[in-house]
């Protein structure tokens, strides 16, 4: 008999009989008065082996194991004794009777207990090989295959070829720092590892294969958070002959597909349309999370005149914004709960949260409590209480500063109430999938500090048709044919109509100051295949890593990265990044500075 001819995981009653020879971890090891149990874990699961005291030589052999120690056991299957069953296993209904247990490998003492679910996430990643043995690992890491293999089962379907794009690559303005990577050969130059595969596909296209997809590695060197990383997984894709409408539908056909075929999820068909406008008016944010049940109201109008200058100042700013964020019920909240949001909101640069609470509208003022109503004329009062809607019982919560600050700080204020248990109960989450497509993004916008206007997206994204004549009079009115597909309060995909005429893209370079030299030393390559003939084409990329994420329900994309970076953008497991020696340095003609290493 083979070292294994089951898992262990997946016998059944129907085994029942059956000799069997199955291989894997010890999970746990029990002696219950005289007889040993052992539960064999493998990649599909566990099964119950029993080490009967009568066969000496497998009881002597069973003593000396212990956890993550990896062994093979030969036996017969037989049934589970009544009241020992375990219906949450496969092989909740027999055990194994061993006849012979082989050790294959012994293991030191692991550094924690598998089934701990307390760990730190340092403890984690240092010993990551030893995470990855977790039954939440192994499922979130298959369910992260089965996604990948449905994304390339549905694109293979609708005609798209995988085609692999360089991993060194030059360094191009792209949004965010690159990776660079010194070149040995050529003194003094250096490739980049490449952010997206943005040019490329573009290129690709030029050279007509029309419909192109990848799942690649993307770097970028930012600062992390939960959902970042240095690398990345996207699902690139690039198609020709496709209109902003045509190519929205099909990649939002794709990821209803993967809901359904990976985890039986039926997502909206189809998805809701919002332009980019309407989300940052409604929820400061371009990609809001429709499960929480509360919206902006717009009072930048109403407080004006107002003498509380906090709200008049930004109202009569060109760049200022006052908003209302009713809770309806929010009445309740305590004044200290309220201090806590207000320190929430000063992460965002809210310098307050000025508020109201409405207990009896029909005695007017005198019905509401806040330290701010004594300064609002009653026409503002009233505004404010018809266009918000407000109810007896409610808070509304304020914010006045700039737009920025507004929409970023009033934003997460409300994702954060809206998910809080309090708001579960009020009715004002709800628990499901909403996806949505957020469309008319501005085609640029303007940097103050370096007094220029910037790409919102990527500079070769086009502009609305109608927008072209306006690109160099009024390049703040331009709206770009862009698309994010938003799930849950995450961008998990973003895409544009590129420019495929090099008169139309020459024309946004000099939108965005970047003179024809310029221009033609960063992009020639793509600006000079435009020249030949270069279809109409678009795109989009969606994250693997956060979908996944979402799918499973995980804190961090790392959870569902084989061997991530933490935060701070090192590996644990390898400790990389680390020193080189001088051969290497001198080879690539580096010298270091201000370093601990010995530089040359």
């Amino acid at each position: 008999m083979s070292i294994r001819s089951h898992s262990a995981g997946l016998i059944t009653e129907k085994e029942i009989g059956t000799e069997v020879s199955v291989a894997g971890w010890v999970n746990r090891r029990r002696d219950h008065g005289g007889v040993i149990f052992i539960d064999l874990r493998d990649s599909h699961g566990f099964v119950q082996v029993v080490c009967d005291p009568d066969r000496e030589d497998v009881f002597k052999s069973a003593e000396g194991v212990r956890n993550e120690f990896c062994i093979q056991v030969k036996g017969l299957v037989r049934a589970r004794p009544e009241g020992t069953q375990n219906a949450d296993l496969t092989t909740g209904k027999i055990e194994i009777l061993c006849k012979e247990l082989i050790v294959l490998n012994a293991s030191v003492t692991p550094p924690f207990q598998l089934d701990d679910d307390n760990l730190s996430e340092t403890t984690r990643l240092t010993h990551r090989v030893l995470d990855l043995r977790r039954p939440q690992m192994q499922k979130n890491l298959r369910l992260r295959y089965n996604v990948a293999m449905e994304c390339r089962k549905y694109l293979d379907n609708s005609g798209f070829i995988d085609i692999e794009t360089p991993m060194l690559t030059k360094s191009t303005p792209e949004g965010a720092r690159d990776y660079l990577v010194p070149s040995r050969v050529h003194d003094g130059q250096f490739f980049a590892l490449p952010q997206s595969p943005q040019l490329f596909k573009q290129l690709l296209m030029v050279a007509g294969f029309e419909r192109y997809y990848q799942i690649v590695k993307c770097f970028r060197d930012e600062d992390l958070r939960a959902d970042r990383q240095p690398e990345f997984t996207q699902i690139d894709c690039e198609t020709s002959f496709m209109d902003e409408l045509e190519i929205r539908d099909l990649f939002e056909n794709m990821i209803r597909h993967i809901f359904k075929t990976v985890m039986d999820v039926e997502l909206a068909n189809p998805f809701p349309v919002m332009p980019y406008s309407e989300a940052m008016a409604k929820y400061g944010s371009d990609k809001p999370d429709l499960r929480v049940n509360l919206e902006f109201t717009e009072l930048t109008d109403v407080m004006k005149d107002v003498d509380f200058k906090v709200f008049s100042g930004p109202a009569n700013s060109d760049n200022g914004r006052v908003v209302g964020l009713r809770i309806p019920g929010g009445a309740e909240i305590s004044r200290s709960e309220i201090d806590e949001y207000t320190k929430f909101v000063s992460i965002y640069g809210a310098k307050g949260l000025a508020w109201i609470k409405v207990n009896q509208i029909a005695e007017g003022r005198n019905g509401l409590q806040s330290p701010i109503v004594k300064n609002l004329h009653d026409a503002a009062v009233k505004a404010i209480l018809e266009r918000t809607g407000a109810q007896d019982g409610d808070i509304i919560f304020f914010g006045a500063d700039t737009i920025k600050v507004v929409n970023d700080a009033m934003g997460a204020l409300r994702v954060k109430i809206g998910h809080s248990e309090w708001s579960s109960s009020k009715g004002l989450f709800t628990k499901a999938w909403k996806p949505l497509w957020v469309v008319d993004f501005p085609m640029f916008e303007y940097d103050d500090e370096n007094a220029r206007w910037v790409a919102c997206h990527h500079p070769f994204t086009s502009p609305k048709d109608e927008h072209l004549s306006i690109l160099d009079t009024d390049p703040g009115s331009c709206l770009a044919k862009a698309y994010d597909m938003v799930l849950n309060g995450w961008e998990i995909g973003g895409g544009s109509v590129r420019i495929h005429k090099e008169s139309v893209q020459s024309e946004v370079f000099r939108a965005l100051k970047i003179g024809a030299s310029e221009a033609q030393a960063k992009f020639g390559f793509l600006l000079d295949a435009l020249k030949y003939g270069a279809p109409p084409h678009g795109g989009i990329a969606f994250g693997l890593d956060r979908i996944v994420t979402m799918m499973t329900g995980a804190d961090s994309i790392r959870d569902v990265i084989a061997f991530p970076k933490t935060q701070r953008a090192q590996c644990l497991l390898t400790q990389a990044p680390s020193f080189v020696d001088e051969k290497q340095l001198r080879e690539l003609h580096i010298r270091l500075r201000n370093t601990t290493q010995t530089t040359l």
